[in-house]
């Protein structure tokens, strides 16, 4: 079997940086906010854009809002949390 380099018409292909630093920032408050405490973020999705967190979803109490956003603020890398999570 012969192996070559990929290629895309003679071009190698570029790899998105971006999305690759956006996929590990989101994964990093999404686990983050999965093992918090008084925090049942099971209905929670996080979206990054650039250094900006997005929340979205719902919890059982307001505490558990501010919780979320506590939590997300303290990751690194985090510059912005908007935080659209409502008591469901």
């Amino acid at each position: 079997m012969v192996f070559k380099a990929a290629t895309f018409h003679g071009i190698e292909p570029n790899i998105e940086s971006e999305n690759v630093k956006r996929s590990a920032l989101e994964s990093t408050v999404a686990n983050a906010l999965a093992v918090a405490g008084g925090l049942d973020a099971s209905d929670v999705t996080v979206t990054a854009a650039g250094q900006e967190i997005r929340l979205d979803g719902t919890v059982a109490t307001p505490q558990e809002i501010d919780r979320a956003t506590a939590v997300a603020e303290a990751i690194p890398g985090v510059r912005l949390v908007r935080n659209r999570i409502l008591v469901g």
